[in-house]
């Protein structure tokens, strides 16, 4: 049989696809463009029909409802954030879906070893002359998956480009496709306003020429990458490409010809953004779409000199420990790979790491510097592996400083306006004198 012909025995509707899953069924898609929501939408149409219950679906950064974190669907199905978006942390925090607490590298690993994987669910792009699909923008934790699951269903999308270095899905491995050209999903640019813009001229003016960069997502990332736009000769090792990533490169700054491996080419585990990425990503050469667990190993991004990491805080104590992923007990996201390229950078030679954000929160009623975490807050990234802060007031460089040292560095770039009750809270706690 060639490949056209397993083609057309596989291929299906989403609604076909949908009513092979079976009860208990443990399902795994890959991160944002990565999960097939057409799939996910027909088994949640089998589930309200009350044919199919104890579903459940392990992924991360939804773009779009799905019906595993609905409270609709909370007797049928189940869905299991790795790293939550809006929807998926609503679903956390009401109590109708889990969250898995991970370091991004490690994701592969965890599938493997402790995740009973019935059905991989994927996006692809269309199948090539010798019957291979690409997972196009996702290569975080898609190879893991192909191995592990004992099925794989594929949703092929034309719009889904096809990354020349992304994990492949060859038809014989297919057990059921359907065909869904639809827009995929793109972020919103965050614009930054003045105190995002302040930050992003601080931390440029710490990057040399011929630095390899992550940068993180949102406003503060996107005013460091304009920031940036001088530069000359900078690389790009990152777990998520986005637009500003992109602009880097188009405006010349990034060409990656200073990095000792990957030379020339924009290395990262997965791209979310606008079309524009996505057009960026198709066939070209010079962007490799990796797993996660080589992309985000510290061993792999220390071999990168002047490696500049730059991720987001909700709030950091005077120890400098960074919770960047909850308020209080409340679910915002997950560890991602902040933890993974703070150590990277800071094993660098001439690396840093910067964790950014503005000083105050809460329509600047509230610290995000505090003697204290929140009660209930989680640590995302340790007192001993952080390396430098950054607000609007400047920069904090807390590696090989003691408490009392770290505390002043602290408060030096804190709000104006608690810098007073801040000091007065440590003195209280005889951290200074």
């Amino acid at each position: 049989m060639n490949i056209v012909e397993e083609y057309k025995n596989r291929l299906t509707t989403p609604e076909g696809i949908a009513s092979q899953v079976e009860p208990g069924w443990v399902c795994c898609a890959d991160i944002a463009l990565g999960a097939p929501y057409a799939i996910c939408d027909a088994i949640g149409n089998q589930a309200r029909e009350g044919k199919i219950s104890g579903v459940t679906l392990h992924t991360m950064l939804d773009t779009r409802p799905l019906p595993f974190f609905s409270e609709d669907y909370r007797e049928t199905l189940r869905g299991v954030s790795w790293f939550s978006g809006e929807r998926m942390r609503k679903a956390v925090n009401a109590g109708f879906a889990d969250v898995m607490p991970s370091y991004y590298r490690d994701m592969p690993s965890l599938f493997t070893d402790y995740v009973n994987v019935d059905a991989f669910l994927a996006v692809v792009s269309p199948m090539d002359n010798h019957g291979y699909f690409s997972t196009g923008c996702d290569g975080s934790v898609s190879e893991a998956l192909i191995r592990k699951a004992k099925r794989i269903y594929i949703q092929v999308n034309k719009n889904m480009p096809r990354a020349l270095a992304a994990p492949v899905i060859h038809i014989s491995q297919v057990t059921g496709l359907c065909e869904v050209d639809e827009d995929l999903p793109v972020l919103p640019r965050s614009r930054p306003d003045k105190i995002s813009t302040a930050i992003g001229e601080i931390i440029a003016a710490e990057i040399p020429d011929g630095a390899t960069l992550q940068l993180g997502i949102g406003a503060i990332p996107d005013a460091v990458g304009l920031a940036l736009k001088g530069k000359r000769h900078l690389g790009i090792h990152t777990e998520m490409l986005t637009d500003s990533m992109v602009e880097l490169i188009e405006c010349g700054a990034v060409d990656n010809s200073q990095k000792p491996v990957h030379r020339g080419r924009t290395v990262a585990a997965f791209a979310f953004g606008s079309k524009r990425i996505y057009d960026f990503i198709n066939d070209n050469p010079a962007v490799e779409i990796l797993p996660v667990d080589y992309v985000n190993d510290p061993a792999t991004i220390a071999k990168h000199p002047n490696f500049v990491s730059i991720n987001a805080a909700l709030e950091v104590d005077f120890y400098g420990q960074v919770c960047a992923e909850s308020i209080g007990m409340r679910h915002v996201s997950g560890t991602g790979g902040q933890v993974d390229y703070v150590r990277g950078a800071i094993s660098a030679r001439g690396g840093k790491s910067f964790i950014a954000f503005p000083s105050t929160a809460m329509k600047g009623t509230v610290s995000k510097i505090t003697p204290a975490l929140t009660t209930g807050a989680i640590v995302t990234t340790g007192k001993n592996d952080v390396d430098c802060i950054v607000t609007e007031y400047g920069i904090a460089k807390l590696r090989g400083k003691t408490l009392s040292q770290r505390t002043r560095e602290l408060i030096s770039i804190a709000h104006p306006d608690f810098r007073d009750k801040l000091t007065f809270a440590a003195r209280k706690q005889n951290i200074i004198i």
